[in-house]
């Protein structure tokens, strides 16, 4: 019986292409997993970098709105500047970590939200206080207006106050009427000669006057001769008129009730003192001119 058999040569060269033939379809495969994966990896690389943009984006968002909160706090002001130098910070590690550092940046989303909390909080905080201070602001401008009605008030009191003085004032000032002026000699007569004259007489009648004050008073003669000069004995005889200290020709002490009271002053003249001419005669009493009148000497 025949045997077929192949020859050792042929087997050798069909193993070979075999062999080949495997090695090739290997190598194609593993090309393409090569070439798939990392084009796989090329993708992962730019979506993280893409998440990195995103993220870097995001927190200038952060910063932006930081920025843009004011207080009238100090301590948050403090708080505030210490949270935008904290993302100015991550700003700078976000834009050189790596792509492919996956936990870095999942660690940089973590702290975003954790900061954007912060954000709302210190939002919250400047908006109370603003409120509050709103509040402070009404109030103050309430408690000034305030003030200011009550100092209105009581300027316009005052003013009232001071009219209403003044009118007490010139309702209580005394006034004289029937003043009438005469000269008598050394016995106490009349006399109309110059060189018998002994004394000035002033008479006059107090009005009634229920304002003013009650009480002991002190009247004040005043008599000018025609050329001005004050007729007096003392240079010690002066009284208190209008902030000033001023010469006397005679005083006296009256009690004063509020009714009419008839009064005489007289002032006692010097030898040669007289002279021809119109003569004046003023009355004070309060620190006020209450009565004037003049005569003539011949």
């Amino acid at each position: 019986m025949e045997q077929n058999s192949t020859p050792p040569q042929k087997k050798s060269n069909k193993t070979t292409i075999i062999i080949g033939v495997t090695a090739a379809i290997l190598v194609v495969i593993i090309g393409y997993l090569y070439f798939q994966n990392k084009s796989e990896m090329q993708g992962y690389i730019d979506e993280m970098q893409e998440e990195k943009a995103i993220l870097t984006y995001e927190y200038q968002d952060l910063a932006t709105n930081f920025d843009s909160l004011q207080s009238n706090s100090d301590t948050l002001n403090i708080m505030l500047e210490q949270e935008r130098e904290k993302i100015a910070q991550l700003i700078e590690e976000i834009q050189t970590v790596k792509a492919t550092n996956s936990s870095k940046i999942r660690e940089y989303k973590k702290q975003l939200t954790s900061m954007r909390r912060v954000l709302k909080s210190f939002v919250s905080q400047i908006d109370s206080l603003n409120q509050k201070n709103q509040e402070l602001t009404e109030e103050n401008i309430a408690y000034r207006k305030r003030v200011s009605s009550m100092q209105s008030s009581a300027e316009q009191l005052e003013t009232e106050k001071e009219k209403l003085e003044q009118v007490v004032d010139i309702a209580s000032k005394l006034e004289t009427f029937n003043m009438e002026a005469s000269t008598v000699n050394a016995n106490g007569r009349k006399t109309t000669r110059l060189s018998r004259i002994d004394k000035i007489k002033i008479c006059f009648t107090i009005q009634k006057n229920i304002t003013a004050e009650v009480g002991e008073k002190e009247i004040f003669l005043r008599i000018l001769r025609p050329d001005g000069a004050l007729l007096f004995h003392s240079r010690e005889d002066v009284f208190k008129y209008e902030s000033d200290e001023i010469y006397f020709s005679s005083k006296r002490v009256i009690e004063y009730g509020g009714e009419e009271v008839d009064v005489c002053l007289y002032y006692k003249v010097d030898s040669g003192e007289l002279t021809k001419g119109e003569y004046t005669a003023d009355i004070f009493a309060d620190e006020r001119n209450i009565g004037t009148m003049t005569f003539t000497l011949k």
